[in-house]
C-alpha cells in the first residue's frame, strides 16, 4: 500500500509537470492508452480473457471514473499537489456522508435500522467537511476557487467509482479486466475531448512526462489491487492516505509549494475525519476492493 501511495503520488508530479505543455484531455488520453496496453498484455500473460458478462456495470463505471479523473487531472495542474490530492481523496468522507444520508432518510420514512449509533459517523462526516473550508480557504485568496470546487468535486464523483468498483468486484469480475475497461474507457474519453479542446503543440522534451503518468497509474494499482487482496482492509484504506504525506512532500522539494498552517491543518482534519470514517464503517460493512485511480 505504500508503495502504491508512493506510485500515485509520483504520477500526481509527472501530471502536474505536463499539465505546463498538455489539456487535461490529453493526459486523461494518454495515461488511458498507456495503462490500455499495459493492462491488455497483463490479462494475455495471466490468461485472464478481457471479454466481460456485464458491459454495462464498466460502461457506468466508466462515465463517473473518466469525469473524476478529468476533473482531478485538472485540479493538479492548478492547484498545490497535496491540496488536490487531499481533494480527491475526500471519497471516503463522501461515502460516509451517503451512509448517513440514507440513515436519516430512513429515519423519516421508519426504515432506519440502529440510527442511534450513527453519532460518530455524523462527526467524522463534520469533521471532513470542516477540513475542507480550511483547505479551500487560501485558493479563495489566491483566485484558485474554481480549481478547488473542481477538485472538490472529483472526490465526490470518486466516491460514486468506488462504489460501482465494488459492485463489479462483487459480481465476480477480476480486477485486471476492470482495471482493462477504465483503461479502454479513459482512451475513449480523451480522444473525444481531444477533438473538441484541440491539440497542444508537440515536442519531445514535454511529452517524456506522458509515459510515466500511464505507466505509474497502471503499478499503483496493481500495487493497491495486492494491497487489499493479501492484507487487512481496515489497515489498507488507512495507509491509503499516505499518498497525502508523499505529495506533501513532493510539493515542497519539486515546486516550493508552501501552504498556509489552515492549510495544513485542514489536511490533517480531513486525513483523520477519513480514517474515523473507514473505521466506523469497516465494522459494519464486508472487506470491498481497492478504489482505482
Amino acid at each position: 500500500m505504500l508503495l502504491a501511495a508512493v506510485f500515485l503520488a509520483s504520477m500526481g508530479v509527472c501530471v502536474k509537470f505536463a499539465s505546463l505543455y498538455f489539456q487535461a484531455s490529453e493526459l486523461v488520453f494518454f495515461r488511458g492508452i498507456i495503462s490500455l496496453v499495459m493492462m491488455g498484455m497483463y490479462a494475455r500473460v495471466a490468461g485472464i480473457p478481457l471479454r466481460t458478462p456485464v458491459p454495462l456495470m464498466h460502461f457506468w463505471r466508466n462515465i463517473v471514473g473518466v469525469v473524476s479523473l478529468g476533473m482531478w487531472f485538472y485540479a493538479i495542474g492548478k492547484l498545490p499537489l497535496a491540496t488536490a490530492m487531499t481533494l480527491n481523496y475526500m471519497s471516503s468522507v463522501w461515502i460516509a456522508a451517503f451512509l448517513v444520508g440514507g440513515t436519516l432518510m430512513g429515519t423519516l420514512t421508519g426504515t432506519a435500522n440502529d440510527a442511534s449509533k450513527q453519532g460518530p459517523l455524523v462527526l467524522a462526516v463534520l469533521s471532513g467537511f470542516a477540513g475542507v473550508v480550511m483547505l479551500l480557504r487560501p485558493t479563495i485568496e489566491q483566485d484558485q476557487v474554481f480549481a478547488g470546487l473542481i477538485g472538490l468535486i472529483s472526490g465526490l464523483i470518486a466516491a460514486f467509482a468506488y462504489m460501482h468498483v465494488m459492485a463489479l468486484g462483487r459480481s465476480g469480475e477480476p480486477v485486471v479486466r476492470i482495471v482493462f475497461y477504465f483503461a479502454l474507457g479513459t482512451t475513449v474519453a480523451g480522444l473525444c475531448a481531444m477533438a473538441v479542446t484541440g491539440l497542444s503543440p508537440w515536442d519531445w522534451s514535454h511529452a517524456v512526462w506522458l509515459l510515466p503518468i500511464g505507466i505509474l497509474a497502471s503499478l499503483g494499482q496493481m500495487c493497491l489491487t495486492r494491497a487489499y487482496s493479501r492484507g487487512s482492509t481496515l489497515v489498507v484504506a488507512n495507509l491509503q492516505y499516505s499518498g497525502i504525506v508523499f505529495a506533501a512532500l513532493y510539493g515542497l522539494v519539486l515546486f516550493d509549494e508552501q501552504l498556509p498552517l489552515i492549510s495544513w491543518i485542514g489536511m490533517w482534519l480531513i486525513i483523520a475525519s477519513g480514517i474515523l470514517s473507514t473505521v466506523l464503517r469497516t465494522r459494519t460493512a464486508p472487506d470491498s476492493p481497492a478504489e482505482e485511480h
